[in-house]
């Protein structure tokens, strides 16, 4: 890997992390499209830590208020507070894809495994923007963040631990789940960045740990720090973005991108165009 493919894929990293359009599924296809090399499920996971980065950055003033806020609550045995409420699901939404995410992990690692493939990734791009499309229609786009509570936690949870599979998208699962959930689509997205904040920093780590335990032959250092600084940049402007953009449209135009983008995928496939 050279600068310029560890820049194509920091960018690509921080676009789609955020937009509910699958970072995992675009990090294999551009590749494949470009005639690349798999940069494979560690490294794609590795540089996930700029966009961590990025999420801690933009709702630092977030964080604080829901710690000092939860911390408080805990200490005067008031745990029915909106900090606290919401803190309490955050915790609980991370559970499902922890758990699930070491069971299969072996699985999920597999470079070369049923879970990289592009026609399944277009699948589950197609299913996810489907699925979409039902909230969409079917939610009532009400709730506000602070009516969050740990049903909804759990619940929306459940939908982040379904972004292990590849083309899924965890922000689109969560954002999907949420909106169902009748969750505004501003408040939806918010919540959805803040519930994946441990996940994403625990998945990071880990697997920048296996990386350089295993140190792979085509593994660069410069690269890897170039494509997670790239990430963080780009990944901080597309949450502000996204949140802005909620505010006021509709996610017809992510919906309608998952399906040209799956089927397109699953074309090529079939068809020996890209690997």
């Amino acid at each position: 890997m050279g600068i310029l493919e560890a820049v194509v894929l920091g960018v690509v990293q921080g676009l789609t992390e955020f937009l509910p359009i699958s970072s995992t599924a675009h990090l294999r296809a551009v590749p494949a499209l470009l005639g690349w090399a798999d940069p494979g499920a560690a490294y794609s996971a590795a540089i996930q830590l700029g966009s961590v980065v990025a999420l801690f950055a933009y709702f630092r003033n977030d964080i604080v208020t829901l710690a000092v806020g939860a911390f408080k609550a805990i200490r005067k045995g008031a745990i029915d507070t909106q900090e606290a409420r919401i803190a309490g699901a955050i915790i609980i939404g991370t559970i499902p894809i922890c758990v699930l995410g070491l069971l299969f992990k072996p699985i999920l690692e597999q470079n070369d495994g049923p879970l990289r493939s592009l026609t399944l990734i277009g699948t589950a791009s197609i299913v996810m923007g489907l699925l979409l499309l039902v909230a969409e229609k079917i939610g009532k786009h009400t709730r506000k963040l602070d009516s969050i509570g740990a049903k909804d936690g759990l619940i929306i949870g459940l939908g982040q631990a379904i972004a292990l599979i590849p083309g899924c998208s965890r922000s689109g699962s969560t954002l999907t789940v949420a909106m169902l959930s009748n969750l505004k689509r501003e408040d939806a997205a918010r919540f959805s960045f803040l519930l994946g904040i441990p996940a994403t920093t625990l998945s990071g780590l880990l697997e920048l740990v296996h990386l350089f335990k295993d140190q792979p032959a085509n593994l660069s250092v410069p690269d890897l720090v170039v494509g997670t600084l790239v990430s963080a940049i780009v990944s901080y402007a597309a949450i502000a973005w996204l949140l802005k953009f909620l505010s006021s449209h509709s996610t017809w135009v992510f919906i309608v991108y998952r399906i040209i983008f799956g089927t397109t995928l699953i074309v090529l496939s079939s068809m020996k165009m890209i690997h």
